[in-house]
């Protein structure tokens, strides 16, 4: 059943039909472009919000990892790890984010051969301040569906997810 009004999902959908596409497929078309959709709005939206703050989706994303951690602090492969990214990216990512007094790096007190990232005064405060305008941002999103709606799809995604990941691993 269809609550919402139609989308261009449904007509890139319909076109594919109309090509012979056949009703096994259609479903799953129709939810690998919602999704890509989706995701692309939403980063968007976030994008736009954060940089008229002074700070970028990549930049909050590096420094929740570090707010999330124990003592604030991860070594670049934890950082890798976190965000998903290479370590040539992490590396970079935490030089720009050194650049601006938001991060540092350390010996690792247990490991002299190893370096801890850790969040600066500055950057936990950054971080606290991003945090609160992200909020925003999903809370307006949620708006869209209802409380049970919103388990249902988060559910759904975490499928999808551990089925995606499994791929990966394989």
């Amino acid at each position: 059943m269809n609550t919402a009004p139609r989308d261009a999902v449904d007509d890139l959908v319909d076109a594919v039909r109309r090509g012979g596409g056949g009703e096994d497929v259609l479903g799953a078309k129709s939810l690998s472009y919602r999704l890509r959709r989706v995701a692309h709005q939403l980063e968007l939206a976030m994008r736009r919000e954060l940089s008229a703050h002074g700070i970028e989706l990549w930049e909050l994303e590096m420094l929740a990892a570090l707010k999330r951690a124990p003592g604030h602090r991860l070594t670049p492969g934890q950082v890798m790890t976190a965000v998903e990214l290479t370590s040539g990216s992490v590396t970079h990512r935490i030089t720009r984010l050194e650049a601006r007094g938001w991060v540092r790096r350390d010996k690792d007190p247990d490991d002299r051969r190893s370096v801890l990232v850790s969040l600066t005064a500055e950057g936990k405060r950054q971080a606290l301040a991003s945090f609160e305008l992200k909020t925003e941002i999903e809370r307006e999103i949620a708006k869209a569906l209802d409380p049970e709606t919103i388990d249902v799809v988060n559910d759904a995604l975490r499928r999808v997810s551990h089925h995606l990941k499994g791929k990966d691993e394989q």
